[in-house]
């Protein structure tokens, strides 16, 4: 068993409460969730209305397909959702 983790950090600009910034996180966790069947969660940056710190992962048999499906999401935030992205990481780990 591999669990492929994702973890990364968005720039809401536009975003001037809490309000907004949950509108926009809570979007971009959907579309991860559906697009790509990971699990999502806002793991950091809670009170930061500029920045959210967003982690994601899968249970799959296979290293190689993790990272794919992973470094797709990411690359999914960045182009279609127009996000800017800081500090991506992808770590696999085997049981």
């Amino acid at each position: 068993m591999t669990v492929t983790m994702l973890q990364f950090i968005i720039e809401l600009p536009e975003s001037t409460s809490l309000k907004d910034k949950r509108k926009v996180v809570t979007g971009t966790k959907e579309k991860l969730r559906i697009k790509f069947r990971v699990s999502c969660a806002e793991v950091d940056l809670l009170d930061s209305l500029g920045f959210a710190q967003i982690g994601a992962a899968i249970v799959s048999n296979s290293k190689d397909f993790g990272e794919k499906v992973m470094q797709r999401a990411l690359a999914f935030v960045e182009d279609r959702l127009a996000l800017k992205v800081y500090d991506a990481q992808i770590h696999s780990e085997t049981y």
